[in-house]
């Protein structure tokens, strides 16, 4: 929903390489990112046909596995940002996939002919915005010591297509340079490689009613996440929030039997100091309380993008001290 272009991307390359490894195997030679070729017989057309299809299974489902992960992207810039940022970083690698080659060929004497195909360029340059936009959300963890987060998946499935192949890294290395330059506000690549406006129309025109998808229906949306994903975690942990009350009101009740109380504090410790004008007589005093922390505006900046309001931006990076990560898990929980 609400990402056609990753939607193609994921369905009309995978099945051209299906097919061509199934039933039109004497055309995969048409599809080589033959570097020799492009070099020496200036066939330029291997460019656009051999950085666009894998010829191998594993890439292809690696590929679109990364890509599916990938379309919170589209939804949170826009079809049109987010091509242009696939257009960017594909016309970056390409340049800097003849440069590595030579590097290699000039320092350690290895004469690289060829490539392995596909769109892997790209999906490596997304790998920047990636680690430096989407937050870090802790799972559960492993052995005690090992964190489990909502991007280890991505990465496992980059570091399995990265081992796919024998000079994959050298994709993988001008995707991520790309990517970054891209990303670069100083260069301003940004502004040079990027699709015109009337070519967005045009293709939102005549390719978006194709794979457009419908918002599913059946999935209820929950509190104040930007994507789907975060707003299934909610969901998740608004569940096993719902279970812990259930067992304190349990509790509570064995407690009150018992004529005791129940140690709120213990069970739950306060993490928000909300103003109640039934416990004003408690409030610290205006010497105890300490001063108010410098808050950044590019991380509010950065929250009020994933959905959260001002002010619950400013008072979860006060009581996480600025950091990013504690206080969207704070946001996300609470």
């Amino acid at each position: 929903d609400k990402a056609p272009l990753s939607k193609s991307l994921l369905l009309v390359p995978s099945a051209i390489s299906i097919l061509l490894t199934l039933l039109f195997q004497h055309y995969q030679k048409f599809f080589a990112y033959n570097l020799q070729a492009i070099k020496e017989d200036f066939q330029i057309w291997r460019l656009v046909c051999g950085r666009t299809i894998c010829l191998d299974l594993k890439d292809t489902f690696s590929s679109s596995l990364l890509i599916y992960n990938f379309r919170i992207f589209e939804r949170r810039y826009g079809s049109r940002k987010f091509s242009s940022f696939l257009f960017g970083a594909w016309m970056l690698s390409a340049l800097f996939d003849l440069l590595l080659v030579e590097i290699t060929q000039y320092v350690f004497g290895i004469t690289i002919n060829s490539l392995p195909s596909g769109f892997l360029g790209p999906v490596f340059a997304l790998f920047v915005p990636f680690y430096s936009s989407i937050p870090r959300v802790q799972v559960t963890q492993v052995l005690g010591h090992f964190s489990i987060t909502n991007k280890s998946l991505v990465y496992i499935l980059g570091l399995q297509l990265l081992t796919s192949g024998s000079y994959i890294w050298i994709l993988a290395l001008s995707g991520l340079v790309s990517g970054i330059c891209y990303n670069s506000s100083i260069l301003k690549i940004h502004r040079i490689l990027c699709v015109p406006s009337w070519v967005a129309k045009i293709f939102s025109w005549t390719l978006e009613p194709i794979f457009s998808s419908a918002e599913p229906t059946n999935e209820v949306r929950v509190g104040m996440g930007a994507t789907v994903d975060i707003q299934r975690q909610q969901r998740m942990e608004l569940l096993d929030r719902q279970i812990m009350m259930s067992q304190v009101a349990q509790m509570r009740r064995q407690r009150q039997q018992q004529g005791g109380m129940i140690n709120w504090n213990r069970l739950f410790p306060p993490l928000r100091h909300r103003h109640n004008a039934n416990y004003q007589d408690h409030r610290p005093s205006e010497q105890d309380t300490p001063p108010p922390t410098e808050v950044s505006e590019e991380q509010v900046a950065r929250l009020m993008e994933m959905g959260f309001s001002r002010g619950d931006a400013l008072e979860a990076l006060r009581a996480s001290n600025n950091d990013l990560n504690v206080a969207t898990n704070f946001l996300l929980q609470h």
